[in-house]
């Protein structure tokens, strides 16, 4: 790497720890970030995916007390996210470069809109606060997580906004949907971790600079999350994501 490429990605990963920590939104800045310093695309996807895979851990141990008492209901959501995550990074490794190249503007503009959307989609889940029965595993119910898991071993952005919103047309209130939707990530993203670094598509060096800033962006993100309106914050994400759709747009 070179100096530049170091400043860039300490730069990005700082912001997007620190976006992550006040209004969600990070890989807008880290996913570029990595194309921009050279990397291949399903490379930079990958070592994303790698810098992310942490946070999403993490997650799902601090939702741990929400999911103990759903025992074996969350056994076929499980299985749905280890197929599907794997389903969605080996799609991502047999395409390779060029499709995936292609597909990043289209990619970029349905995490964008996802991202715009998610103030709307928080009053459908906010409506569902009631605990209630376990909604039964359906054909739809099946469909609707495995494409979701897909969706997130081949790219992820906007997979948790996804995931909660299926969780709340379900009927799961929203501590529950919270908890399921940050087990599954960390499920979809553990599986598709392993066949990156497997696949060997993985940017160590690139990597360890993005994890150092984002640790330190997300520490600087916590501390003030009580201070910044998180309204500005969201419109900065958005307008990140639309500019570089729009950018990806014109040069693929």
């Amino acid at each position: 790497m070179s100096l530049h490429d170091i400043i860039l990605l300490l730069l990005a990963g700082f912001a997007a720890g620190g976006m992550n920590a006040l209004a969600g939104g990070g890989t807008f800045f880290s996913f570029p970030a990595l194309l921009a310093s050279g990397l291949p695309p399903v490379t930079a996807n990958a070592t994303n995916a790698v810098a992310l895979w942490p946070a999403s851990l993490a997650a799902s141990w601090a939702a741990r007390e929400q999911l103990r008492p759903l025992g074996r209901y969350v056994i076929p959501l499980i299985v749905m996210s280890l197929l599907g995550g794997l389903g969605g990074g080996l799609l991502l490794l047999a395409g390779g470069d060029e499709i995936f190249r292609r597909l990043i503007p289209w990619l970029l503009l349905a995490a964008t809109l996802l991202f715009a959307a998610s103030p709307w989609l928080s009053k459908l889940i906010n409506r569902q606060r009631t605990a209630g029965e376990l909604p039964p595993h359906g054909l739809g119910s099946h469909l609707s997580h495995s494409l979701v898991a897909i969706y997130g071993g081949y790219f992820g952005a906007g997979m948790g906004i996804l995931q909660l919103a299926a969780f709340s047309i379900e009927g799961h209130p929203l501590l529950r949907a919270n908890a399921l939707k940050n087990l599954l990530s960390s499920t979809i993203y553990s599986v598709a971790v392993v066949t990156f670094v497997v696949a060997g598509r993985v940017s160590w060096s690139e990597l360890a600079v993005l994890l150092a800033a984002a640790s330190c962006g997300g520490y600087a993100g916590g501390a003030l999350a009580r201070r910044l309106p998180t309204r500005w914050l969201r419109w900065l994400v958005i307008a990140v994501g639309a500019g570089m759709t729009a950018y990806y747009f014109l040069t693929t």
